[in-house]
């Protein structure tokens, strides 16, 4: 079934960001739906059956997606399918998917996709300042990958594999820049200098072997597309 929200006076600019929600947890969605609105979203349809996403995608034209990796009516891939579509017909709308779980093969597999892609656990949405930011990101170009992700590619590596020559902290700004954050917002994070965090970089990209670059979203893809075909 598929809704649309009634039109309700708001104090936001009109041009605000128009985003759909497929999750067939009702409590889940509809929570979402009122975190977006008092983020000054507008949230423009939902749905949580499957086979609904792309004709309201079609209808609504919305700037954002975000949906459930499993879906009725099988709860298997119909998030990821309807994600892999929406890429082919609208590839300027920004996807975010929700998992209840670790699945790199899927998270892969919609990194390679381009940008304007995310992949986050459910309960990262605890942290809604971190949920808003990570929306926005998409938004604006980024790519976004949940840490956990980050880190259980890491704790998997062979020992002999270049990765254990990173520090801790080299550890942690690869994550930080897995979730598509820039060294602004690493340095904020991790509360050191911009200067620091770029050091950090070089030195990891060196480790990796990977080339530099200031674009969030290669960077992203770069690290990870090293991590998981290792």
């Amino acid at each position: 079934m598929a809704t649309r929200p009634s039109p309700q006076p708001s104090g936001h600019d009109h041009a605000r960001t128009r985003v759909l929600l497929a999750e067939d947890d009702v409590l889940l969605r509809e929570g979402l739906a009122r975190l977006l609105q008092q983020a000054g979203f507008e949230v423009v349809g939902q749905t949580g059956d499957s086979a609904w996403i792309l004709p309201l995608v079609r209808d609504e034209q919305p700037d954002l997606v975000v949906l459930d990796i499993r879906m009725p009516p099988t709860n298997t891939s119909e998030g990821l399918d309807a994600a892999r579509q929406i890429r082919t017909e609208f590839p300027g709308v920004g996807i975010l998917v929700l998992s209840a779980h670790t699945e790199v093969e899927h998270a892969m597999e919609l990194l390679a996709t381009g940008e304007r892609i995310g992949y986050l656990l459910k309960t990262r949405i605890t942290d809604v300042d971190e949920f808003i930011q990570t929306l926005e990101r998409i938004v604006r170009g980024g790519s976004v990958i949940d840490p956990a992700l980050v880190q259980e590619l890491l704790s998997t590596r062979r020992r002999n594999d270049p990765l254990a020559g990173l520090s801790e902290r080299e550890q942690e700004v690869l994550a930080l820049m897995a979730e598509g954050r820039s060294n602004a917002g690493i340095a904020r994070r991790l509360w050191v200098t911009e200067g620091t965090v770029e050091k950090h970089v070089r030195h990891i990209m060196a480790k990796l072997s990977l080339p530099a670059t200031d674009d969030d979203h290669r960077r992203v893809l770069a690290v990870v597309a090293y991590l998981e075909a290792r």
